[in-house]
Formats: structure tokens, sequence, C-alpha cells
């Protein structure tokens, strides 16, 4: 074992370790460290005049209390060096390990945040927690923050009301978040006493004043209880008795508007059992030789909270005229409700721990019990209302975020899977009309990029843009981006279907030999009962299909010319019909239409199929089952068929799944050859099922010959599904 000279600062460290930890390979690799930074920070001295070294130390000391790990106590020992001395985290990886480093370098990146904005506290204690995807480093910068409000007297005024509101708005939270509650407690009581001195002193003295009454009759009762158990034969059990935190009565006097008297749960006493049996038995007993106050009562045990917590509940009056609040649970309950999350750290040398297996088990629990536990305890405290808890639980909880910042450094929260599109609508509804591109963390990416927590992003932006598409709206997960992107198209589609609206007007008017102007009177005229009153409403609603060319034509031409018009159009439509496009297929009413076959679901002849008109490309053909149909406005869908002479190829893709196996891939191809059918494009892969997973493009000229190599392909072993694949 490596020795040390007489040192005090050391030995009460190693003091406090030596509770859980001693192996000799932990205790050397934690005394190198503190040799370590005790030789980087030297000279180095805090506000309060003390050496440095004080503060890693007091910080690893209070991660002892917690039984955190050796690489977490030689982190926390480490934990400024790399940004206040010459240490790199190279050298703390080959001297330690990459684990180690990797944790330095965690508390270094958090220690560069900025916290002015308090009114985004609470994304800021979200993106603490996500930001430290290793867990342990939340735990040292708590436990860093602990030590820093022990210490704040050293500090100006300003700075202290500043760090304490910091304290009490993102601190103490993610503390009580993950079952610190010691930790957390504290934070508060020291934090209000710089936010609030008058209030602090006010409560402190209060509680003071009858603090020797209060133990007193706190002890009173537990002997009391004891000796009631006792007669009952009741052996295993414990009974302790608390004060509530300082900080916990303020929030109960300012924010409930409570006087100090009427604070029931002022005096607690918790008692432990053995067995759930026992907790209703010790219930009847306490009941039974104290009052009990109506209403006060809760089986917290039968219907346990949210967050697994279990207790019985009971407010009883004692013959004094004292109220205290009774908590009656087991040794395994009161493990949950006391140290939450935090019990999962618990180092144990008998234990083989890795990295993985130790944030696995975190992890495991922070999805679900970590966020929740204990945020119903003190619900009243911490939370104004019902309604902010089960905000707190649907945020923090079932909705997983990122958290990204601006160039100034402003944190912007995102859904899980957001783009650069989010991001600038959140920005501004213009900035996301104009953007033209985005770089993240000074590079350009596409627009599709999914952000991490931690990018900084910047946008691009061009006053010139034509604005949103419709495949923006696929690529945007926000509900906020996706509304502004189709309001935007919304007017944009109108635009365009006054314009249709228009065309098709002047196209039924062009046959007619007469020259004819149509005007707001006449559309006042003969559409009133339509609610129409100028001539762009009465393009917009030929546009939208509502009203017919013909039907505006029909006021327009005296009756003796009516049949002469009708036998023309008749005539046209019937030309059209018979005619194709280069796709195959006919749009009735239109000539030369510009026409394309969609790609994602790639329609063949002899499917049924849908026209949709778009925003600068003409109109895209749908197979009818193309989920895309549904998201379409029903306004710029319009019928389309195959023509009768079709006579060319068309492309389309097949998905094929079968059980992994070496042949698979050379079958699928025989059979599609050995139809006479083009392949195009296919590739192949594997995944965690052992399954085969192949994507086919292929050629064919109709539906029919899809459908029976679809048929062929099942009969191939081994493959069970076989579809045309939608992209």
């Amino acid at each position: 074992m490596i020795k040390l000279n007489k040192d005090p600062l050391y030995e009460a460290l190693m003091k406090d370790i030596a509770h859980y930890i001693t192996k000799e390979e932990s205790i050397n690799l934690i005394t190198e460290a503190y040799n370590l930074a005790k030789e980087k920070h030297l000279g180095q001295m805090r506000r309060s005049g003390e050496p440095y070294i004080t503060h890693p130390v007091a910080v690893t000391r209070i991660l002892t209390e917690l039984q955190a790990g050796p690489n977490t106590l030689v982190a926390a020992l480490l934990h400024d060096t790399v940004e206040d001395t010459d240490l790199t985290l190279e050298n703390i990886e080959k001297k330690f390990s990459k684990d180690i480093s990797q944790m330095v370098d965690g508390v270094t990146k958090l220690n560069k945040l900025s916290f002015q904005n308090t009114s985004q506290a609470d994304n800021h204690q979200k993106m603490l927690l996500a930001m430290a995807r290793d867990i342990r480093v939340v735990l040292i910068k708590i436990a860093d923050r602990l030590h820093n409000m022990r210490t704040l007297d050293s500090m100006s005024p300003e700075k202290q009301v500043e760090i304490s509101r910091e304290t009490l708005d993102i601190y103490a939270p993610i503390a009580h978040r993950l079952g610190l509650f010691r930790l957390k407690a504290e934070l508060e009581d020291r934090s209000l006493r710089y936010v609030d001195p008058a209030m602090y002193y006010k409560v402190s003295n209060l509680v003071k004043a009858k603090k020797e009454e209060r133990e007193n009759s706190i002890n009173n009762v537990i002997e009391y209880i004891k000796d009631l158990f006792e007669e009952s034969n009741l052996r295993d059990f414990e009974i302790k008795g608390r004060i509530k935190n300082i900080y916990s009565i303020y929030k109960k006097m300012v924010n409930g508007g409570r006087q100090f008297e009427d604070i029931y749960d002022l005096l607690a006493i918790r008692i432990i059992v053995d067995k759930v049996e026992t907790c209703y038995q010790s219930l009847g007993i306490i009941h039974a030789h104290f009052t009990p106050i109506p209403k006060r009562f809760k089986d917290y045990i039968a219907v346990p909270k949210p967050n697994m917590y279990q207790s019985l509940h009971t407010t009883v009056l004692h013959s004094d005229g004292t109220l205290f609040e009774v908590q009656i649970r087991t040794h395994e309950m009161d493990e949950v409700a006391e140290y939450g999350i935090a019990a999962h750290w618990a180092y144990k040398e008998n234990k083989v721990y890795s990295k993985e297996r130790e944030q696995f088990e975190i992890a495991q629990k922070l999805k679900w019990y970590a966020e929740l536990l204990k945020i119903t305890e003190d619900q009243d405290d911490i939370l104004g209302s019902s309604e902010e808890f089960v905000d707190t639980v649907k945020t923090d909880i079932f909705t997983a975020n990122v958290y990204v910042f601006t160039p100034k450094g402003e944190v912007i929260e995102l859904p899980a899977g957001a783009t650069p599109i989010d991001f600038a609508y959140r920005i501004h509804t213009d900035i996301g009309h104009r953007m033209v591109g985005a770089i993240v963390n000074n590079r350009i990416v596409p627009i599709d990029y999914q952000l991490q927590t931690g990018d900084v992003v910047s946008i691009k932006t061009n006053k010139n843009s034509s604005g949103p598409s419709e495949d923006w709206l696929k690529i945007a997960k926000s509900p906020h981006a996706k509304h502004k992107i189709k309001t935007f198209l919304n007017k944009d589609k109108q635009e365009q279907l006054i314009a249709s609206g228009k065309e098709i007007l002047d196209r039924e008017l062009s046959n007619l030999k007469e020259e004819i102007e149509i005007n707001d009177d006449f559309v006042k005229k003969n559409f009133e009962k339509n609610q129409l009153s100028t001539v762009l409403d009465l393009y917009l609603e030929i546009g939208k299909g509502t009203i017919s060319a013909k039907s505006v034509i029909a006021k327009l031409v005296p009756d003796d010319n009516k049949d002469v018009i009708l036998k023309r159009q008749l005539e046209r439509t019937t030309r059209q019909l018979i005619a194709t496009s280069e796709t195959g297929v006919v749009i009735e009413g239109l000539t030369n239409p510009q026409i394309k076959l969609a790609n994602c679901c790639t329609p063949i002849a002899g499917d049924d199929i849908i026209g949709y008109i778009t925003k600068g490309s003409g109109i895209v053909v749908h197979r009818h089952e193309c989920p895309n149909v549904l998201e379409f406005d029903k306004n710029r869908v319009i019928k389309a068929y195959w023509g009768s002479n079709v006579n060319r190829k068309y492309a389309t893709w097949l998905k094929i799944i079968g059980t992994q196996r070496q042949s698979l891939l050379s079958d699928v191809i025989f059979v599609v050859n050995s139809q006479g059918i083009s392949i195009a494009e296919i590739s192949a892969i594997s995944n965690a099922q052992l399954e085969s997973i192949i994507h086919i493009k292929v050629s064919c000229t109709k539906k029919d010959e899809v459908d029976t190599l679809i048929t062929n392909l099942h009969k191939v072993p081994q493959v069970y599904y076989v579809e045309r694949e939608i992209r």
C-alpha cells in the first residue's frame, strides 16, 4: 500500500472510505489520485483562504456517504484538475483509466454550462441529466455544489444570492429526482439562508424556540410506543423521529399560506418493522392509544404511489396536545423511501463491477423509478399543484427529449428525433420559412439530421427562399413545426388552386367564339348563393372542384349556343381519355399534363391510382393504398386512370423476409429471373432476430406480373413474408 506522511486531510478521507472499501488495490488507486490532485492544486487557494485541495477532498467525502465506487471517488478527487491545472484527460486516462477520464471530462463540461436564464431552469435540470450519460457525473456535480454551498460565506453577497437561486432552481430538484434527499434538504436550507434570510431565520427560530420541548415530546412518544409494542410481543422494530427541514416548512408557510402551528407533519415518527402484516398490527396499536386525526390516514402499502413508495401514514394527537405524523413501513420500504435510486449506487466489494453493468442497473431504474421516486412524497413542497405533478411525470418520464444550444448558448428543448427544421421553427416562424440549410457543431448537415443533446445549432436563411415543401412535414417531429409548415402550405395551396381554377376556366372560355370578360359583378350576381363575391373566389372554388367551369360557361353562353359548346367539350374529353402520357396515365380534362409516378409506392399499370397536384412537380400518381394518401389535402386529389394502350415497363419494390440462410438470396434471384422479370436493384441484410431481409426492385409491365411473382416467391423455402414495399 502507498504510504503518505501524516496528513490530516488524507486520514479523514480514508477513515470515511474504510467503512465500505477495504481492498488494497482500491485504496492505492484513491491514494494515487489524492497525491496527484494535491500536487496539481499545490499553491492554489480557495476564496475562503483554504488550500484548494480541501475542496475535491470534501466532495469525495460527501460521495462516500452514498458509498460511491472507487472510480467515482477518484474522478471526484480529480474533477477540477483538467479545468484548473495543466493535467490533461490523456494524462488521466494513461495513469488511471478511460472510465475515470470520461467522468472527469463530463464534470468539466457541466462546469462550463451557464445557467444565467433561470426561466429555463427546468430545461437545464433535464439537460444536465440528459447530457451526463454517466449518472456518476451528476453525482459528483451535486456533491461539488453542496460543498460550495457549505463554503459560500466567502463569496460576495450578490454572488451568494445568484448561486443560491441557481441551486434551488437546478441542483436541489435534480438531487430530489435522483433520490438524494438528505443532500437535497441541505442544499435547500443553505440556499434559503441567502435567498430569503428574513424567512430563513424566522423559520429557524420557530423551530429552535421549542426544539428541546419537541425533542423531549418525540422521545417520550417513542419510549411510550416501544413499551406498547413490547407489551404486544413485537420485537423486530425500529422507531425514530424527525423534524421537517427549514426549507420544507418555509414552502408550506409561503406557498401554502399556512401558519407554523398548522403544519401537521412538522414532527414525524417513523416505525420500521420486519413484515407487512406487522405494519397493520402496529397501526392498530397506535390508533388504540392515540387519537387519530380524521382524513389524515393514507394506506400507501395497499395502494402504492406511482413512484413505488409504500408506507402507512397517519396523523395522531398526543395527550399533551402535540400532533404527530406517524409513518409505518418495512425495512425494504424504508430503503426505497429513504435512499431512492441512491440505494443502487452503493458499492459492494464482493460484487463484480463494470461501468456497463453499473450504468445498466441505474438506467433501468432511471427510466421509470428514479425520475418519479419521491416526487410525490412531498408533493405540496416541491410542486404547486396536481396539474404540475402530472406535467412533470409526462415531461420527465414518458417523453424522451433532446436539449440543444443556440449559438448564443440558449437551451432549446425539442422532441427526440428532432431535426434542424424543428429547431428553426422553435426560434421563429420566419426563420423556419426562410431556412435553406443548417450548421451543427460548425459542420453543415442535411435538414433531416437528427439533433443530439448538446449540439450547437445555427440556421442559414435566404429571404428569396420559396418556403417549406410537403416533404418537410415528413421530416419535422415537433407539432409546433408541423403546424407552421401546414399553415404556410395551405396558403400556398390556395394560391395554386386559384391559378389552377383560372387556367381551367380560361381553357373553357377559349372554346367560345366571342370574347367574354368575367368580373366581380358577374360573380356576385350568379354565385351569391355560393357566398362568392369576387373573381378570385370563383377561381378558388373551380380549382377546388366545388364549382365546375362548365356551370360558369352555362351562365355566360346564350341558350341557343349551349348544344354546340357541349358537343365540343365531349369530343375533347373523349380524345383526352384515349390519349396516354409517357407514364401511361390519363388525367380526365387535362391535355399533356406533367405526370410523375410516386417513388414511395411505385404504381404499376393495373393498380388503383389517384393523382395529387404538387407544388412545382405537376401531378404525382400514387396507389390508393399508399399511406401518404391519408395525409393529402383532399382538394388537391384528382382522378387518374391507366390508358387503354399502355406499353411500357414499371419499376416497383418488393420486401422479402425469411429465415437467415446462406442460399436464400440466390433462390429469390432464381425465381425472379425464371419469370422473365428484370432486377433493377437488390440488397439484403440480417437482423438480431436471425432474419434475412431482402429489398428488390423489379421491372414489370403490369400488376398481374407482380402478383404472380409474389405468389411464386412465397413458395421459396423459409420465406414467410413477401409484399410490395411502400417507401
